[in-house]
């Protein structure tokens, strides 16, 4: 009798011990959950337990989880998603952003070189004056005096004659420097003798007598910008703490950083161990530092069991933005006939570096706009597929695929190759894109997102912050508009090729998690994988769309702990 009470006593701890590995850590209740899972599209309740989905599905079931210590989070109606995922930006760039001059939201000129001009009385003669975000085809006037479309540096030098200034274009593919900045990089008249205006990879703008204007286009930034500076690592660090905040405010629960080196990779994994990383991370290693590329090809990929700091991506640079007509297309641009843009990276290094991802395991991020870089890159990864016929699983991508030839979209498909768009480019950019690719092109190429999904290929969306905001809602709202954010035209541009708002979702979740090969892990909510969530004050999924823009990020989750919580 005593063994059998022993006995029965054993059973009933050993039950209570199992039982209490299933109570929930938190669950969240009382709100519209979408999971971008088609057998159970939404559920009223999700319970988590270290950082995972344990329970999903109506609340008296997810109740069956909880225990006495079980933090019960009311929704009060508001809307869950899996955790947005950023597939394109640049996170250190994101919190320079915010340590510099944001030029992202002047309207002119003028207002440029004010903004220069309160910055100059607050720093020491010879310091430099740094800054980022003008776009002259979004300003709502041009100066009187341009040259090839853009303004010349006379206003901005007069502003600054003891301090050198270098302010980024918004793209990230031009630049608009000062007097005292180029005499220092040797861009200057001297005598008879005329800067050259074409620089490898780049070119310097000259006026009509061979001044230099100012402003640099591509790799003849690099003229000035090598003399910026190195940051110091508290303002590295500084950097990336805004930055980080900025994405747990947006809701962004993981980020693909579109292109960094190994300083930054090595403050990533400190943060990580020291508990500050509130965001995952997967790297694309830059392809401008070949060095760093030979030593992670001895190395090989750096997958993190805890799903935080991965890099197993190359991210080549292969053209250049539309707005300095910098991308490389197959004719002369509309507005600027005899010019076609120009690759930024000799154009067999895609080969080159194709081919050793493929034999080391490291995905290939090309940037490609124009239609021809695009034709390029797409020829260079079908070869290297052929020569390595096993890899079957290497989901290369294309990052931007925004003006592509009518022949060219099927192969996205057809290759396996990810589309990494930027919805929010287009409604940015389509209302003066048009001037420099004309209607047809612009037609029957130009962000065409359901003939890509339409060829079999995986769209990822993203915002290329700090190019354009990091804020999701605009992406997504341009992603199943096609308008401008002042919600033009009416029906949108092109408006069969409007993402529905379920495709939207995903190539914000789901589809952003395949393209770091970790869909079986994040990206949709499923018992099993990560408690990241994205809260919204409204449903995004119903709501007018003429409303999207009025949504405001409540609550970020990442691994079960709230990270962000609006007041």
């Amino acid at each position: 009798m005593k063994k059998i009470i022993l006995f029965s006593v054993l059973i009933g701890l050993l039950s209570a011990c199992s039982s209490h590995e299933e109570r929930a850590d938190k669950i969240f209740y009382n709100g519209k959950i979408y999971t971008v899972e088609k057998d159970q599209p939404t559920v009223e309740a999700i319970a988590i337990k270290d950082g995972l989905i344990i329970a999903m599905g109506s609340l008296e079931d997810v109740e069956k989880s909880i225990s006495k210590s079980t933090e019960r989070i009311d929704l009060g109606g508001k809307t869950m998603t899996p955790g947005l995922i950023e597939s394109h930006a640049h996170l250190m760039g994101i919190g320079y952003n915010k340590l510099e001059i944001d030029l992202m939201y002047v309207k002119t000129y003028d207002e440029l070189v004010e903004k220069v001009a309160e910055a100059a009385k607050n720093v020491e003669p010879g310091e430099w004056i740094t800054g980022r975000g003008w776009h002259q085809d979004k300003w709502i006037e041009m100066p009187d005096k341009t040259v090839g479309g853009f303004q010349t540096h006379d206003e901005l030098s007069k502003v600054t004659p003891d301090n050198p200034v270098y302010l980024a274009h918004a793209s990230g593919h031009a630049s608009f420097v000062n007097q005292k900045a180029m005499e220092m990089a040797g861009i200057t008249t001297l005598g008879n003798e005329k800067p050259v205006r074409v620089v490898e990879g780049g070119e310097i703008i000259l006026d009509e007598v061979g001044n230099p204007t100012g402003v640099l286009v591509e790799r003849a930034s690099g003229l000035v910008s090598s003399l910026v500076p190195k940051d110091t690592p508290e303002r590295a660090e500084k950097a990336l703490e805004l930055a980080l905040e900025e994405l747990a405010s947006k809701g962004i629960t993981s980020f693909h950083d579109a292109g960094s080196g190994q300083e930054v990779i090595d403050l990533l994994e400190r943060f990580k161990r020291e508990g500050k990383l509130t965001a995952r991370m997967y790297v694309m290693l830059s392809g401008r530092m070949p060095e760093l590329l030979e030593t992670w090809y001895q190395r090989g990929p750096m997958i993190d069991s805890d799903h935080m700091v991965t890099v197993r991506s190359i991210k080549l640079n292969m053209d250049g933005a539309l707005g300095p007509w910098g991308a490389w297309l197959l004719e002369d641009y509309e507005d600027k006939p005899g010019h076609r843009g120009h690759e930024t990276m000799p154009i067999n290094l895609v080969s080159q570096v194709a081919e050793k991802g493929l034999e080391l395991g490291f995905q290939v991020n090309a940037h490609a706009i124009g239609d021809r870089t695009n034709r390029e890159v797409l020829d260079r990864f079908e070869a290297a597929f052929a020569k390595f016929p096993k890899e079957k699983n290497h989901r290369f991508r294309i990052e931007h695929a925004q003006h592509l030839h009518p022949d060219d979209i099927s192969r996205f498909g057809e290759l396996g190759v990810i589309a990494a768009i930027q919805a929010i480019h287009l409604s940015s950019d389509r209302p003066w894109a048009i001037g420099r690719l004309g209607a047809k092109r612009i037609k029957d190429g130009a962000y065409v997102w359901q003939k890509l999904l339409g060829s079999g290929a995986v769209l990822s969306n993203g915002t290329d912050a700090p190019v354009e905001p990091l804020d999701p809602i605009p992406s997504f709202y341009a992603s199943v508009s096609r308008k401008t954010l002042k919600m033009t035209p009416e029906g949108g541009y092109e408006p069969d090729q409007k993402l529905t708002r379920m495709q939207a979702l995903e190539s914000y979740t789901l589809s952003g998690a395949f393209a770091e090969f970790e869909e079986d892990f994040k990206g949709s909510l499923k018992v099993g994988k990560a408690a990241d969530f994205t809260i919204f004050d409204q449903d995004i999924m119903e709501i007018p769309e003429n409303e999207l823009l009025n949504v405001k990020v409540v609550m970020t989750v990442v691994g079960g702990k709230i990270v962000y919580q609006r007041e």
